[in-house]
């Protein structure tokens, strides 16, 4: 890495040669967006890839959760955390739904499923669960509290491409889930973003909300927008697919050097990401600052920029403290939330963090506990 470019955590890359032969033939072909081969072929591949009936690629995965939210009725009132990207809760208010915020689990750091449980009432229509840097939420138990109040339940699944619960890929739970690939994600396709569900007339509903209710040529018989994906991103999705399980296999290995070199320094907790049923994709490495650390988690995330790190607090300060939200959320007693705000601390990782640079950000970090 060059002396004045910043430890960051840089998008994951495929085959250049590839992709580029796909572009050449995606100009040759001059067909760019609706619908066009590689957007199908991409469809295609993650449905193989996930173990799904449907993998609707759509242009981001905010789109993606305006439209499955429409698509499943949501209205009135809907329950999520609040410890999630801003974009979650804006996408409901977005469409004249009112976000209700509830804490997260202290152990998994996903949606507390007693606490969501809790905020039911007669205007909820459902909940969304958020799995979080890799970490699947409850699944099991967020399907039962669903079932059992007749709501429906999505995953905002952004973080979680290529992770799995009890043996499953995540995207085959909840009634749909909505990934994002985004440049920043594991898996990305520039920017994009794809709804999955094992349900046919959910899928059939969606396939005409991506492209304004269109079905066939000249025939609009639902409401929709447009929310297609380009051609030249699924062909940027087609050339990442076929390397990751090697990105996430690295992931892996970057996590556990982390794990090694930062294991006993005081006041520094890394976040266990797997569990008996669940597996992670590792690409977020996430650390808890405590408070026996002996500098503030905002300390050591301006010490490490001084030395050239870029380290990002996720999700600061939770969507309940943040507009629109914050005049009325912000005195919700979200205990877990806030106080897990204050204190991680998300450290690079992916494709382009070396072993050596992990060294180096470790030692900064050891340094800091004076």
């Amino acid at each position: 890495m060059k002396q004045d470019s910043l430890y960051t955590g840089y998008p994951n890359i495929g085959e250049q040669e590839e992709f580029t032969n796909y572009i050449e033939d995606i100009f040759k072909r001059r067909w760019l967006t609706n619908n066009g081969k590689y957007v199908k072929q991409l469809e295609k591949e993650l449905c193989e890839y996930l173990g799904v009936k449907h993998a609707i690629p759509v242009c981001n995965g905010t789109v993606g959760l305006e439209i499955a939210a429409k698509a499943l009725g949501f209205n009135c009132e809907v329950i999520l955390p609040s410890f999630t990207f801003v974009a979650t809760a804006h996408m409901l208010k977005w469409q004249g739904i009112e976000p209700v915020f509830a804490d997260i689990n202290p152990e998994t750091y996903t949606i507390d499923c007693g606490y969501a449980e809790s905020l039911i009432n007669s205007k909820t229509s459902g909940i969304i669960g958020v799995h979080l840097w890799g970490i699947p939420c409850d699944i099991e138990q967020l399907q039962y509290i669903t079932q059992k109040h007749r709501i429906k339940l999505l995953f905002d699944a952004a973080h979680a491409f290529g992770c799995s619960y009890g043996g499953m890929k995540i995207g085959n739970f909840g009634d749909c889930e909505v990934f994002s690939f985004h440049a920043t994600k594991v898996f990305n396709t520039f920017e994009g973003g794809a709804i999955v569900t094992n349900n046919d007339q959910l899928a059939e509903r969606i396939r005409l909300m991506i492209n304004f209710g269109f079905n066939g040529e000249d025939n609009v018989i639902n409401l929709g927008i447009n929310g297609k994906m380009s051609e030249i991103c699924a062909a940027m999705g087609i050339t990442n697919l076929k390397t990751i399980a090697r990105n996430i296999s690295d992931n892996k290995e970057r996590y556990e050097l982390y794990k090694h070199l930062l294991s006993g320094v005081r006041g520094i907790t890394i976040v266990d990401f797997e569990s008996e049923q669940t597996k992670s994709n590792y690409h977020y490495m996430p650390v808890i600052v405590g408070d026996d650390y002996g500098n503030s988690r905002d300390r050591l995330k301006s010490r490490l920029l001084e030395n050239n790190v870029l380290a990002r607090r996720y999700f600061y300060p939770g969507c309940h403290k943040s507009e629109p939200y914050k005049e009325i959320y912000s005195d919700l007693p979200l205990h877990v939330t806030n106080r897990l705000s204050e204190s991680v601390l998300i450290l690079p990782n992916g494709q382009n963090v070396s072993s050596k640079d992990i060294e180096k950000i470790c030692n900064i970090i050891k340094g800091g506990n004076v």
